[in-house]
């Protein structure tokens, strides 16, 4: 199996994880308050703090597949260079973008280590760790889809679809 195939079921089974978790902490507290008057001081806690790492483990699964939302009404009909200028544009924004969430998280990070949640008492820095490791991990499979279409070969997006090709 390869790396990228073996790396991509990894991410599919902490998202499992994660959901699984959100279910079982939701759907018993909501049994404990209503059968018996009482629930999990942790549930809410608990189910939040996946939800963030559910959320940054699909958004980096989504990007690194191409399936990340984008508005390319536009450049799926371009072809030839104005469509590489455009795409490399894009990626240049994207990294800039990258570039402030990774700072961002790596500084609540910083303030979370010395932060415990109320309930639970984790380092807030687990929480803010999700975004961090979300943007690193989007910011190398940005640099490995640049290093790809620099050797030169075509990257799905450049791909003509349906709709390019009735243009």
């Amino acid at each position: 199996m390869e790396l990228g195939k073996f790396l991509k079921n990894v991410v599919e089974g902490l998202m499992a994880l994660c959901l699984t978790g959100m279910v079982v902490a939701v759907f018993g507290n909501v049994l404990l308050r209503y059968f018996w008057g009482t629930g999990w001081v942790v549930s809410e806690e608990l189910s939040r703090l996946l939800f963030v790492w559910l959320v940054c483990l699909s958004a980096t699964l989504a990007f690194g597949e191409g399936k990340h939302l984008g508005f390319d009404l536009v450049t799926a009909r371009l072809r030839g260079a104005k469509a590489t200028v455009l795409r490399w544009l894009s990626r240049g924004l994207i990294a800039l973008a990258l570039y402030y969430l990774i700072t961002g998280s790596w500084a609540q990070v910083l303030v979370g280590m010395d932060s415990r949640s109320p309930v639970m008492g984790y380092p807030l820095a687990v929480t803010a760790g999700g975004t961090l490791i979300m943007g690193v991990c989007m910011a190398v499979l940005l640099l490995l889809q640049s290093w790809n279409e620099l050797r030169g070969n075509t990257p799905p997006d450049a791909q003509p679809t349906d709709e390019g090709a009735r243009a």
